[in-house]
């Protein structure tokens, strides 16, 4: 089997997480790294909290708090989102460690000693009432090419254009409204230009990406041009260059050095296993695949800035150059996965933009599931979707409560009061073997869809079986045979058969319930692992992470025959059903506007 690299985007310590931002990164990448172990693969899923740049600043001046106090609240804060919505990290941590400093100066000089990097002056923004750089994604004007009126200051997600805060027309600060200033200053260019060929060859070769992905690289592309990794801050990784180190307010740029988390991170996890050198097998060889999750508002950094450092790391590009020993040649993403926007009546999901649901208010009314389960099934997976509570409920109380749920509750029911226990199955007829014949081809079904990436197909196929289990007991009529106990049990029999096969096809979506009906078919252990808060610490930082024994647990990607006589005990309902009203007016912590 394979070593498999599961790379997660990182969220902004800024503030709590919203669904918007899990059904980008968090629902997806959970979805195949579960099924991956589950076919019996390595896998390894990092990430962590992405807590460097200006945008932390200004919400710590906003909270009175300093930036490191920031930092570690809403670090703290979405470890606990991400843990109670069952994201099995092997390692979820931050960027403010020693551990991932040390990795983002290695990986600049790395670039700057093969000639990918160079100093210029440039024009940077500056708030006028702060006197401090503005990050470039506060800043938002109409973009020079195509008119859109809410380009951001690093690129346009209407045309996914790479622009700069002085090429927008009438830019305005986000925080506070005000035009920005823009002054001489000396910074530190990636040299994109340089690396364009052999970049280009490369993204020619993906052929099998979203087309999302795949045009948005190739847009990138044709206006490649180099781009500033520092700015005027002092909250950042120092620059490893001397009479650069100590400057007072100059720091790597936070987009840089967000996405050598995901190399940092595994360097990381790997000391934290033991063995040191672990993390080569994910990065050095060839022949591991690595799969990068977010949504499209990070296509740029990962489908093509990623892959041009990396490149430029290895001496990959026109300048030539050498790998360094401390981090080998390394391997590029083998699929970039993007998922569209969840959208509010048509406005992008974003506490930014004054937009939210948050993930704690969520799994506090709903839980997990129920949220994951919205997600994988109506969420973006290749377009923009609109968040609705309305079809949450529906969504809620006819799939997850009247099919799913329904079909356990009263298969394992009728068994339970008329056995106790898992029947025996007499012979079967027609429609038994058909049912039987049905879920057990689903497995490669469903597997193949979720191997590929969709997972909304993969989640559809699962329910459509669990849609025919319902017809079957509805059409046999179990607790019509009283007078026929032997075709009873076989009936119970071949639907706790396929209520088993469901809840596997199903335990890479809905982890928690699979746990809890594996228990009610009589299931003894840990079926579906759940990540665990781990303290740790990095030098004199104390921080707490994810991370989690993913290889402890029971779920194979596979038909496992139920055995007949396993006592039953009566089931308890698994999916709440949702008072219809709330469809109208949305929770108390998120009201629909009147």
């Amino acid at each position: 089997m394979s070593d498999i690299l599961n790379a997660v985007a990182w969220p902004y310590a800024n503030g709590p997480r919203h669904i918007g931002h899990v059904s980008g990164f968090g629902v997806p990448s959970d979805v195949f790294s579960r099924f991956m172990r589950m076919r019996g693969h390595n896998v390894l899923m990092v990430s962590g909290s992405d807590e460097h740049g200006t945008a932390i600043q200004v919400k710590a001046d906003q909270e009175g708090l300093t930036a490191r106090e920031t930092a570690d609240k809403y670090h703290a804060q979405i470890v606990r989102d991400l843990q109670g919505l069952g994201l099995s990290y092997d390692l979820y941590t931050r960027t403010t460690t020693p551990n991932h400093a040390a990795v983002v100066q290695d990986v600049f000089t790395a670039l700057h000693d093969n000639g990918y990097i160079f100093a210029e002056t440039q024009m940077g923004a500056i708030s006028p009432s702060t006197g401090r750089t503005l990050p470039d994604r506060f800043i938002e004007g109409t973009c020079p090419h195509c008119g859109y009126t809410n380009a951001r200051g690093d690129q346009c997600d209407n045309c996914g254009k790479q622009l700069d805060p002085a090429d927008l027309i009438d830019p305005k600060s986000r925080i506070n409204g005000e035009t920005p200033e823009f002054v001489e200053t000396e910074h530190f260019f990636l040299d994109l230009p340089k690396l364009a060929k052999q970049l280009g060859e490369w993204i020619d070769t993906r052929t099998d990406w979203r087309p999302n992905v795949l045009k948005f690289s190739h847009n990138l592309l044709e206006d490649l041009r180099p781009r500033a990794i520092t700015r005027d801050l002092d909250w950042g990784v120092r620059i490893p260059l001397d009479q650069w180190r100590d400057a007072p307010m100059k720091r790597i740029y936070v987009w840089f050095d967000a996405v050598i988390g995901y190399l940092s991170a595994t360097k990381e996890w790997a000391k934290r296993s033991g063995d040191p050198e672990a993390w080569r097998r994910f990065w050095n060889e060839p022949d591991t695949k690595s799969y990068y999750f977010m949504g499209k508002d990070n296509i740029v950094f990962h489908s093509v800035i990623w892959p041009a450092i990396l490149l430029g790391c290895n001496g990959q590009g026109e300048a030539g150059g050498s790998t360094r020993e401390s981090l080998g040649e390394l391997q590029l993403p083998t699929e970039v996965v993007s998922s569209e926007f969840m959208t509010m009546k048509g406005s992008k999901v974003s506490s930014s933009r004054g937009a939210s649901i948050f993930v704690t208010d969520f799994l506090a009314e709903f839980g997990p599931d129920a949220l994951r389960y919205y997600i994988a099934v109506a969420g973006p997976e290749n377009q923009d979707t609109d968040f609705t509570w309305e079809e949450f409920v529906r969504r809620t109380n006819f799939e997850l409560a009247n099919e799913w749920g329904n079909l356990v509750n009263r298969s394992i029911s009728m068994a339970h009061k008329n056995v106790g226990a898992i029947p025996e199955a007499g012979e079967l007829s027609d429609e038994d073997k058909t049912l039987l014949d049905e879920s057990r081809r689903a497995f490669d079904t469903v597997g193949d869809h979720i191997e590929a990436r969709r997972f909304k197909a993969g989640i559809t196929e699962a329910m459509r079986i669990v849609g025919l289990a319902n017809k079957y007991l509805s059409d046999m009529e179990p607790w019509k045979l009283k007078d026929d106990p032997v075709r009873r049990d076989t009936v119970l029999h071949v639907a706790l058969q396929v209520v088993s096969d469901c809840n596997t096809l199903l335990t890479p979506y809905l982890p928690h319930s699979a746990q809890k009906i594996f228990e009610a078919l009589g299931g003894e252990g840990l079926w579906a692992a759940q990540p665990q808060v781990v303290e740790v610490s990095d030098g004199d930082l104390t921080y707490p992470t994810l991370q989690g024994d993913y290889d402890a647990q029971l779920a194979k990607w596979e038909h496992r025959p139920i055995v007949a006589g396993t006592p039953l005990a009566k089931p308890s309902p698994l999916f709440a059903k949702l008072d219809e009203k709330l469809g109208q007016t949305g929770p108390s912590w998120a009201p629909i506007p009147a």
